[in-house]
């Protein structure tokens, strides 16, 4: 009598703790998806040591991207469109990596704060949401002219329309005026 009761009891326990094959295979595609990302992201925090230290960039994984955030004046003036020497210095850095991350699409973003383009650049630059997108494509050729393929590059400008802080001081305007360089899935 005991032995009809342990012996399913003990198929039960046993049998719960296996998985498919395609459940299993899954999980190791899953794990060796982050473990690509992880090595990528501590490849850029490497590279960009000071300039995270500056407080000038930073670095987050999050649902399966991977985002380097390039904050206020790293790369463009205030009210410029065009990189500067800094700038080119600091993403040449990071191109060796992004070249390395053949599976992953790079989607460079530009934000702006909410104060009005200057006089001299409205004729340039109607608003900040043209500015933005000026921005994030000078990266995009930056990065296309440093090898990168262009068909895994996109350019999108946001302007002022998603802040990451209040644009009612100075310290949250300067938040707000940043490119991010995503890594994201090849999907579209």
């Amino acid at each position: 009598m005991l032995s009809k009761i342990v012996l399913p009891a003990v198929l039960v326990v046993f049998l719960g703790g296996c998985v498919s094959q395609g459940t299993y295979n899954q999980e190791v595609q899953q794990a060796d998806i982050l473990t690509a990302q992880n090595k990528t992201y501590q490849a850029l925090t490497a590279q960009l040591q000071s300039e995270i230290k500056a407080d000038e960039v930073r670095i987050k994984q999050l649902q399966g991207q991977l985002t380097v955030t390039l904050i206020d004046e790293i790369l463009f003036a205030s009210g410029s469109a065009e990189m500067h020497a800094k700038g080119r210095n600091t993403l040449e850095k990071i191109v060796g990596t992004l070249q390395g991350v053949t599976d992953k699409r790079i989607v460079v973003r530009g934000y702006t704060d909410n104060e009005p383009i200057g006089p001299a650049l409205r004729a340039r630059y109607p608003s900040n949401w043209e500015l933005s997108t000026a921005r994030s494509s000078d990266v995009v050729r930056f990065l296309q002219a440093k090898g990168i393929d262009p068909k895994r590059l996109e350019a999108a400008g946001y302007g002022e329309y998603q802040p990451v802080a209040p644009n009612t001081t100075p310290a949250g305007r300067k938040e707000n005026r940043r490119i991010e360089i995503v890594l994201t899935d090849m999907k579209f």
